[in-house]
């Protein structure tokens, strides 16, 4: 598995796994956004940045959407918009290590804080959260 920047070209493989991640997460009419304007967003405007995985095939398997935000008590942040792996390539790490890429990434914009959001139903992704809480 390799984890890199996303680049020109994988907005359409980003936008069907936020399709899936939706879907799972039990909202697939609430993706309203469009392989175009994610395109715009993530490679014309840099409204947010992502890390894509790609398996043995150099096939987009998972990703990871995130932006600088900011607290006003802390200063710079980074929100962690989206994290999924498709499921049949997780419990081999991969999930990590894409999540302490999002951490280093935290560490060289200096973010004082990196904040994302788990759906309290979501038992998987609770336990995945409670285990990242070392970083």
């Amino acid at each position: 598995m390799n984890i890199r920047a996303a680049k020109i070209g994988d907005e359409e493989a980003i936008h069907g796994l936020i399709s899936e991640l939706a879907l799972y997460e039990k909202a697939p009419d609430e993706v309203t956004n469009t392989v175009e304007r994610l395109r715009v967003d993530l490679f014309v405007d840099r409204v947010c940045e992502a890390l894509v995985v790609e398996n043995d095939l150099q096939e987009v398997v998972g990703f990871a959407l995130y932006y600088q935000s900011y607290s006003t008590w802390k200063g710079r942040c980074l929100y962690l918009e989206d994290f999924y792996v498709k499921p049949e390539f997780r419990r081999g790490g991969i999930g990590s290590r894409l999540f302490t890429h999002v951490v280093e990434i935290a560490k060289k914009w200096d973010a004082k804080r990196m904040d994302w959001q788990v759906l309290d139903w979501n038992e998987p992704a609770l336990s995945f959260t409670e285990n990242t809480k070392r970083f």
